[in-house]
C-alpha cells in the first residue's frame, strides 16, 4: 500500500515529573564488539554441523564455491542491513525499516513474520539441543529426559534475558568463543590431511535441476540466516548507528571465511560426506580420534545453544516494538523498572516456543523459517531505496557505492529463492501473511 507519512512510534523513555514515578526506558548497554559477538553467534548455529553434508549431496565437488556464493549474496543484503541501520537509533530492525519506508500495515507484516520465524526458531533448536545432547547423555533423545533439556534451556535463556541485555550479551559473546573453538581445531588440524581428489571430486549436479539448485540455494542461505536480528535490539546498544553496520560486515566476512574453511576440510577428509548424520563429527573422528569427535559434539551443543540464546534475546523486541506501536497487549511494551528489558515480551516468547517444542507441533513453523525470513529481507531492501533518498543527508548515514546496485541485487535475488520454495511453504506464509493483516485491522484501542 502506499506509504502516508507514517506515525512514529512512541518508544518508552524516562520521564521526569514531581508527582509520578519515571517510566523505565531500554538501558543501552551493548558495546560494538558484543554486538560483533552477538552477530557472530546468531549466525553460526546449527547449520555449519548439517552443511557440509547437504551441500556436498546437493552441489557435489561445487559446494566450496556455493557456500562462498552464498556468503556474496548474503553480503548485499548485510550491507542493506548496514545502510538502513546506519539511520536509526531505535529499536526493530527490518519493521522499524519497512515501517517508516513503506507505512504502518508494511511495518506491521514484516515485524509480525519476524516474529513467527523467531519462535518457530527456539522452538526448532531447542529439539535440535535435545538432539545433539542425546550423543552423550542417551536420555535426551526421548521422554523426560528430552523434556527436561528443552524446559531448562529455554527457561535458562528467557531468564538471561529478563534479567539483563547486558547479562545476555556476555552470555552470547561466551558462547560465540565455545562454538567457534571446536570448529577452528577442525579446521587446524584437518588442513594437514585433506585429499584435494576427494575434495573436489564426486558426482556433478544438473544444472538444469532448478528445483534441486532452489533447494541448495536455500539451504546455503539458512546457514547464514541470523543477521537480520541484530538490528531489532539497537535502542540498548551504545551507538546503534556506527556500531551495527560495523559489527554486520565483520561478522559476515569472519562467517563466510569459516564456512568456506570447514567445508574444505569435511570435503577433503571425509568419504561418503554426504550420507553422514553428523559430517563434522564423522570427519573428526577420521583424522582427529574419537576425542576430537566428542569435542566436535560438544561444539555442536554449544553453537545450537548460543543461536539460541540470541533467539531468545531477539525476537522479543520484534514482539515489544509491535506492542509498542499499538498492536497486541499493551503489557507487551512494558519495560521492567529493575531489570530495564522487555520482560513481559521476553516471558511470551519463551512460553509460546516451550509450547511449541513440547507439542511437536514447531515443526510446521520451522518449516516456514526461511520462506518468513525472505518477507524481511524483501522488505529492508526496498526499502533502503526509499530510505537512501530521504536521508541521504543525516550524519553519518553509511552510502553504499554504486547508489541503488546493491540494493536493487538483493531485492531481485530475495524474490528468486521466494520462487524457488516449495507451494507448501509460499501458501503457508501468505496464509500467515493474511492472519497477520486480520490483527492489523484490530490494533489497541488508546495506542
Amino acid at each position: 500500500m502506499a506509504a502516508a507519512s507514517p506515525a512514529r512510534c512512541q518508544w518508552p523513555r524516562t520521564v521526569s515529573a514531581p508527582d509520578t514515578q519515571p517510566t523505565p526506558s531500554l538501558q543501552r548497554a551493548v558495546s560494538r564488539w558484543q554486538i560483533v559477538g552477538l552477530s557472530i553467534n546468531d549466525v553460526i548455529g546449527s547449520g555449519i554441523y548439517l552443511l557440509p553434508a547437504a551441500t556436498v549431496m546437493l552441489l557435489g565437488p561445487f559446494s566450496l564455491w556455493g557456500v562462498l556464493a552464498a556468503g556474496v549474496v548474503v553480503a548485499l543484503l548485510v550491507l542493506c542491513y548496514a545502510q538502513a541501520a546506519s539511520y536509526f537509533d531505535e529499536p526493530g530492525g527490518s519493521y522499524l525499516y519497512a515501517r517508516e519506508a513503506f507505512g504502518r500495515f508494511a511495518g506491521f507484516e514484516i515485524g509480525w513474520m519476524i516474529w513467527l520465524t523467531r519462535i518457530s526458531s527456539a522452538a526448532a533448536l531447542s529439539n535440535a539441543l535435545a538432539d545433539a545432547v542425546a550423543r552423550f547423555w542417551p536420555l535426551a533423545g526421548s521422554g523426560g529426559g528430552r523434556i527436561a533439556v528443552i524446559v531448562l534451556s529455554l527457561a535458562f535463556l528467557t531468564g538471561v534475558n529478563i534479567i539483563g541485555v547486558r547479562s545476555a550479551a556476555r552470555t552470547g559473546v561466551v558462547l560465540v568463543i565455545g562454538k567457534l573453538v571446536p570448529l577452528l581445531l577442525f579446521v587446524a588440524i584437518g588442513a594437514f590431511y585433506i585429499d584435494p581428489q576427494l575434495a573436489f571430486s564426486g558426482q556433478r549436479p544438473d544444472p538444469h535441476d532448478l528445483q534441486r539448485m532452489g533447494e541448495a540455494a536455500l539451504l546455503l542461505l539458512y546457514a547464514y540466516a541470523g543477521f537480520e536480528n541484530i538490528p531489532a535490539a539497537a535502542g540498548e546498544y551504545r551507538n546503534p548507528r556506527r556500531d551495527i553496520p560495523f559489527a554486520l560486515i565483520t561478522m559476515i566476512i569472519t562467517v563466510t571465511v569459516i564456512y568456506a574453511a570447514v567445508q574444505i576440510v569435511a570435503q577433503g577428509t571425509l568419504p561418503g560426506l554426504a550420507g553422514s548424520a553428523t559430517p563434522l563429527a564423522d570427519a573428526a573422528a577420521g583424522f582427529g580420534g574419537e576425542a576430537l569427535a566428542l569435542i566436535l559434539t560438544v561444539g555442536a551443543t554449544i553453537s545450537i545453544l548460543g543461536t539460541n540464546s540470541n533467539t531468545m534475546m531477539m525476537g522479543p523486541r520484534f514482539l515489544y516494538a509491535l506492542a509498542a506501536d499499538g498492536y497486541g497487549p499493551k503489557v507487551l511494551a512494558h519495560v521492567h523498572p529493575r531489570f530495564r528489558t522487555p520482560a513481559a515480551a521476553i516471558l511470551c516468547q519463551g512460553i509460546i516456543s516451550l509450547l511449541l517444542a513440547l507439542s511437536g507441533s514447531f515443526v510446521q513453523l520451522a518449516l516456514l523459517s526461511m520462506t518468513t525470513r525472505l518477507f524481511a529481507y524483501i522488505g529492508t531492501a526496498a526499502a533502503v531505496l526509499v530510505l537512501a533518498k530521504r536521508y541521504a543527508d543525516r550524519p553519518g548515514a553509511l552510502k553504499l557505492p554504486g547508489g541503488p546496485l546493491i540494493p536493487v541485487l538483493a531485492l531481485v535475488l530475495c524474490l528468486a529463492l521466494f520462487a524457488s520454495a516449495s507451494w507448501a511453504n509460499i501458501l503457508a506464509a501468505l496464509a500467515a501473511f493474511a492472519v497477520g493483516a486480520v490483527i492489523y485491522l484490530f490494533p489497541r484501542k488508546g495506542g
